[in-house]
């Protein structure tokens, strides 16, 4: 008698989650529901829309407090929230753009990886950060995938009610042109932190621009993040992103531990300077 292949307990699991989505009424816990079906239940557990207060979904926005009563209204009732597990896809690259998204609480990068299999992170959003207006108002694919660096709730306003809000709102209109020009501003200054700035400051003012208060306006000053995604923001190895946190938390600017860095300085880690440093170690 041969042994079950993986992809027979697979094909069990799939119609033994399939059936109890269908027929019971599932808790609001579903973590150990989850553990039990190793195989795809991480991948259902995505899909699934949580549960929570429409209100609290947009607390930590910008955008939210600049709305009428009655646009407010509309957009609480028609954005959705799911949950996205540490390493889980909010969504990926050549997916179509249906969808605005915020970070309600959580952590994600924006990243692509090459054919040759080289990866990228363009960006980080915290929460309160909104991204993927570009793509929606182009009708493009999405060129990049968003990846969360921990579990994270994240909300979608469909594209009717971006739309909507376009056409209806003055206020919204107005935080998207400063929101696109924040995001213009970001990548200008990546571009001049790579060319013009050596290995260490580069990282410093990587970190620090994931806090921009307009783009990342709800995050706190603890990352959960490795010395390897560092490295991908930075445009330098794991190795040399290490000797460039070790120099910074030298310089009391953060706190590093296992996971993640703790900011202690923001203003100091906006303005650091090798040079500077060097001087003042003399």
């Amino acid at each position: 008698m041969s042994l079950p292949r993986r992809h027979d307990y697979f094909f069990v699991e799939t119609i033994l989650i399939s059936s109890i989505l269908l027929c019971c009424h599932l808790p609001d816990n579903l973590s150990p529901f989850f553990q039990s079906f190793p195989i795809i239940g991480g991948a259902l557990h995505n899909m699934i829309h949580t549960k929570g207060d429409p209100k609290e979904r947009l607390i930590k926005t910008m955008w939210a407090s600049m709305l009428a009563p009655e646009h407010l209204q509309r957009v609480e009732a028609e954005v959705i929230e799911r949950f996205v597990s540490a390493g889980g896809y909010a969504c990926r690259k050549g997916d179509p753009v249906d969808h605005w998204m915020g970070v309600i609480d959580g952590f994600l990068k924006m990243s692509s990886i090459s054919p040759e299999g080289k990866t990228i992170t363009f960006s980080c959003m915290l929460a309160g950060g909104w991204f993927g207006e570009g793509s929606l108002l182009k009708t493009e694919t999405r060129k990049y995938d968003v990846v969360a660096l921990r579990d994270t709730r994240v909300a979608y306003m469909p594209r009717s009610t971006f739309t909507w809000l376009l056409d209806n709102s003055i206020p919204f209109n107005r935080f998207l042109l400063q929101q696109l020009n924040e995001r213009l501003g970001f990548f200008i200054s990546l571009v001049e932190y790579d060319r013009m700035l050596d290995t260490d400051t580069r990282v410093a003012r990587c970190l620090a621009s994931i806090f921009n208060p307009y783009l990342n306006p709800g995050g706190d000053m603890h990352l959960h993040i490795s010395q390897e995604e560092i490295g991908y923001i930075s445009s330098v190895s794991r190795q040399r992103a290490n000797q460039a946190l070790q120099l910074l938390e030298k310089e009391q600017l953060i706190s590093v531990d296992y996971g993640g860095i703790t900011i202690l300085d923001l203003d100091g880690l906006r303005s650091f300077s090798t040079q500077f440093s060097d001087r003042l170690m003399k």
